[in-house]
């Protein structure tokens, strides 16, 4: 008889983007495993992003359970539409760009919303489970943030039923780099850490996506905590061949605070320096793309070799990643971003495509990277070396021997992950 498992999450299809993919995969091989999972998850959000694909993903005899939400993003948005909506994407425009609304929406986000804007979904989730978790009998919950609020959902029920909880954090709390930008008042931010510490003192276990995350929190407290990654799937997505021309590809958002200005002026100099690099080089970018970052690509003129795609489907990312002939990957130059590392780094380690990253030094996905030999990694201090690597990929490309050889890829496939997790959820 399997075990159930309850899963509380923000995100579910048909939201897009690489938070719904991680609970969308377990669920998936999860019953493989001999859990049942159990889905709880709003039944009216306000997602940023839709992917429709990805409902075809869920499978058909998963029991979902929804209820309604408040969220206060609607409300935001009959003041300004568009910067709610950028806002609730995670696209913060930097301070001195930001308008009065902007600064007005992000000082009531930071400080009226503790910890985020889906705190008012705690009470009624708390009430509508505690019933169900009774009357069905499941044993361990497992709560996965952000939005952290949701880990409040799980300290409640734990306190309340006694059930065994499992808080996964596919991102940091208070050391998250948005939390910067949110005009944080001291109050507000002693009461992030209180209850970051509630959360982490309280949980049976807590599940982290990086070696950093677990470093931080293990300073924080005793409970244990171990690291599943995000991962890849398998998938039919075929594609004909390579782009003909030496495509630079990134896949995701593009923020306003990562925003490699060092690569682009290192494209420009290619580009006026090598005129068969100028013909064949092209930038694509598909995804989110912020004004700060689409303006540093036109001040160095880049405008004729750049292509702004906007967001697309799971499926036709996973055609651009595979026709590129490099795929790019960048993380803000900070000491909190050594902990993150985004899903699509995984699919990419899959693609059979040259990765160029730029990160700060010493980053958990530079690990990834190099243990896999899926690409090169910099720093955004070595320009110099940056630059000869693009020229030897060109070489490459030139000669048709721009390939991959990667190796060590099977402990990052969700069916062997989905396995790690199962046996944390039985007790080992």
């Amino acid at each position: 008889m399997n075990k159930k498992t309850l899963i509380i999450t923000y995100y579910w299809p048909p939201a897009g983007g690489p938070g719904v993919q991680r609970w969308l995969k377990f669920v998936k091989y999860l019953p493989e495993f001999g859990i049942e999972p159990v889905v709880y998850c709003p039944e009216n959000p306000n997602y940023p992003i839709i992917d429709q694909s990805l409902v075809n993903e869920i499978p058909d005899n998963i029991t979902i359970l929804k209820q309604p939400i408040n969220e206060p993003y609607g409300l935001a948005s009959w003041f300004s539409k568009g910067s709610s909506k950028k806002i609730s994407s995670g696209v913060i425009p930097k301070a001195k760009k930001q308008s009065l609304i902007e600064k007005a929406m992000l000082y009531v986000r930071g400080n009226y919303f503790i910890p985020d804007a889906r705190k008012n979904w705690v009470q009624p989730s708390v009430s509508f489970l505690s019933d169900y978790i009774e009357k069905h009998k499941i044993e361990t919950i497992i709560t996965t943030g952000p939005p952290h609020s949701l880990h409040l959902i799980g300290l409640q029920l734990k306190a309340r039923l006694g059930v065994r909880w499992l808080a996964d954090f596919r991102d940091p709390w208070t050391t998250i780099g948005y939390h910067k930008d949110l005009k944080l008042t001291d109050s507000s931010k002693a009461k992030h850490i209180d209850l970051e510490q509630k959360v982490l003192n309280t949980a049976d276990e807590i599940i982290v996506t990086s070696n950093h995350t677990k470093n931080e929190f293990q300073n924080k407290t005793k409970q244990p905590i171990t690291v599943i990654t995000n991962g890849y799937d398998v998938h039919s997505v075929r594609v004909e061949g390579k782009d003909e021309k030496f495509t630079l590809s990134h896949i995701g958002s593009l923020l306003s605070e990562r925003n490699p200005v060092v690569l682009w002026e290192t494209l420009s100099e290619l580009i006026q320096d090598d005129e068969a690099f100028s013909e064949a080089f092209k930038l694509q970018l598909i995804g989110v793309v912020s004004d700060d970052v689409i303006e540093s690509i036109h001040q160095n003129g880049l405008n004729n070799h750049v292509n702004v795609v906007g967001y697309v489907s799971h499926d036709e990312a996973l055609k651009f990643q595979m026709q590129s002939q490099l795929l790019l990957l960048i993380e803000i130059d900070s000491e909190d971003t050594k902990a993150i590392i985004p899903g699509k780094v995984f699919e990419y380690i899959v693609s059979e495509t040259p990765i160029l990253a730029i990160g700060p030094k010493d980053a958990d996905v530079e690990q990834i990277i190099k243990s896999t030999n899926t690409g090169t990694y910099f720093n955004y201090q070595q320009k110099a070396q940056l630059k000869l690597q693009i020229l030897n990929y060109f070489e490459a490309f030139k000669n048709k021997t721009l390939t991959v050889n990667a190796i060590g890829l099977q402990q990052y496939s969700r069916k062997v992950l989905t396995q790690k997790l199962s046996e944390i959820i039985k007790g080992r």
